[in-house]
């Protein structure tokens, strides 16, 4: 049972990461989902910027402990997603460009939600 727990924890973490680097992009339709995604992506650029782990990770290695797997070192990112985008070992300055681009993609995202919402506030064309 705390491994399927685990598992899902590994789900809800990916999913996790991806509204914090693409969840900027549903803003033109949702702009109340601001509220919800800018924490979101302020803590997972903070979390890569200064090297640090999620605590989803942890909780995650707990579990799979207690259902009697092993513990993985390093974080979520560096035990899932990295081993997919690069062949070497996460470092500082690897976590530090991560961080980076989690602020670029999202300053797109905004400004795209920005212009959405200025033509969406001056009306329909021609009125």
């Amino acid at each position: 049972m705390t491994a399927r727990l685990a598992d899902a924890l590994v789900v809800l973490h990916l999913l996790f990461v991806a509204f914090v680097l693409a969840g900027g992009f549903l803003l033109a339709r949702w702009p109340k989902l601001m509220w919800l995604h800018l924490p979101s992506a302020a803590w997972g650029a903070l979390i890569e910027f200064t090297g640090g782990i999620c605590p989803l990770t942890p909780l995650e290695n707990r579990l799979r402990v207690l259902s009697g797997e092993s513990a993985y070192s390093g974080g979520f990112v560096e035990h899932y997603l990295l081993p997919i985008l690069y062949p070497e070992d996460l470092t500082l300055p690897i976590q530090m460009v991560l961080g980076g681009v989690v602020v670029a993609v999202n300053l797109v995202a905004y400004a795209l939600a920005w212009r959405a919402w200025r033509r969406r506030a001056a009306g329909p064309p021609g009125g």
